[in-house]
């Protein structure tokens, strides 16, 4: 994957000349007014700091220092002049009425930014309340994600916690070149459409070094992504690390060149997952690396499956997401359930090109077993439960 190399050394550089740039000129928002009380609301404060500092011809930084800042919805506009740094020291809170948030679709949106850094700091969404409302039945707010960028280019988030999103706590779409890292996302193991991080209509996306616990998918992985690196990320509990859902619609972008390496997912529902609506689609997946997972007591460690239809509004159909050369190379660990890889491919478009490495899974109470439907692929090298491919 020599594309993902290059993009992780790119941004490598792009990180440090904006952590560099963060010490070029300051503005704090305690001195536009806000108060780090978790009270009075700052978000006028945050604009206006975020118009200063897109219209400077200067690179700026956006300083948030120690403190609680309650922050209602806020949409950060460029394109700006200059490269941005919004340096965050403290936490920025959303309002305790779940409703203020859920009323919108996106907490913090940063759009059409070229050059865009995001660092440490904490996000409480404090999403609580609102997961009760929806587990409740109640007629609910849409909910809102955390904090979402779109349209924007060459943007590093380093070091930023996440806690107790509403929905999804980082979304990325329609971007290029984005360094995700040393990013910690904190929500309950039964907390609904709690998606670590999402990545969509995206390219050169690398997401490293991270920690990831939550209620869905610790990563997804949406129509329109390419060349993206996940590496080195911890995950659990959550719903694994996924591709997809795909081919809701008839018209859909596909997914490719995607590395997932050297990271442990830990009591999570799925493993790795790929899936798929049972429609027709114009999708595909191809180019997928799966390589140094370790699974500690996942539930299915290795999934494709593409019978989606949660609604059952998909009869006598099949997917046409059309998936090939997917390989899990070095995939280790403990199953929950026997049949630790499963492949259900699409009966009118099989799987081609599936190709498992040394998959040393075990059953946590037996020999583990694997099994295939549609699915065309090898199995190489030593791997401990026997192939149905």
């Amino acid at each position: 994957m020599a594309t993902a190399n290059l993009v992780t050394c790119f941004l490598s550089i792009l990180l440090m000349m904006m952590l560099f740039s963060s010490s070029l000129a300051f503005i704090n928002v305690v001195t536009l007014g806000a108060k780090p009380d978790g009270k009075t609301d700052a978000t006028s404060s945050f604009l206006k700091a975020w118009t200063l500092a897109c219209s400077s011809v200067n690179p700026q930084t956006i300083y948030i220092p120690t403190g609680n800042f309650l922050i209602k919805p806020a949409v950060f506009r460029g394109p700006c002049k200059n490269r941005m740094v919004v340096r965050i020291d403290g936490t920025l809170l959303a309002p305790s009425d779940y409703r203020v948030l859920g009323s919108s679709t996106n907490w913090l949106l940063f759009v059409k930014i070229t050059g865009l850094s995001v660092i440490g700091g904490t996000l409480n969404a404090q999403g609580a309340t609102y997961w009760a409302c929806k587990n409740a039945g109640k007629s609910c707010p849409a909910g809102a994600r955390s904090i979402t960028f779109n349209y924007a280019d060459n943007v590093v988030i380093n070091g930023l916690t996440s806690i107790n999103s509403q929905l999804t706590h980082v979304v990325i779409n329609r971007c290029n070149n984005v360094m995700v890292k040393g990013v910690k996302i904190v929500a309950p193991d039964q907390s609904p459409n709690t998606d670590g991080i999402h990545v969509q209509f995206s390219s050169g996306v690398t997401i490293t070094s991270s920690s990831i616990k939550t209620g869905d998918d610790c990563v997804s992985i949406g129509p329109g992504a390419k060349n993206l690196l996940i590496d080195r990320v911890s995950c659990g509990p959550g719903h694994g690390i996924s591709i997809g859902s795909l081919g809701k619609g008839a018209n859909e972008q596909g997914v490719q060149n995607v590395t997932v390496k050297n990271s442990v997912l830990t009591g999570t529902d799925n493993g790795l997952r790929i899936k798929s609506w049972a429609r027709p689609s114009t999708g595909f997946v191809t180019g997928v690396l799966y390589r140094n997972i370790v699974m500690n007591k996942v539930k299915n460690p290795i999934i494709i499956d593409q019978n989606y239809c949660p609604s059952n509004n998909c009869p006598n159909q099949s997917s046409g997401v059309k998936i090939k050369e997917v390989t899990y190379q070095n995939i280790q660990g403990t199953s929950t359930t026997q049949v630790a890889v499963n492949f259900e491919c699409s009966s009118s478009n099989p799987c081609r090109g599936i190709r498992l490495q040394g998959v040393k899974l075990t059953y946590v109470n037996g020999i583990a077993t694997s099994s295939c439907s549609n699915a065309g692929g090898t199995a190489v090298g030593v791997n401990t439960l026997k192939s149905c491919l």
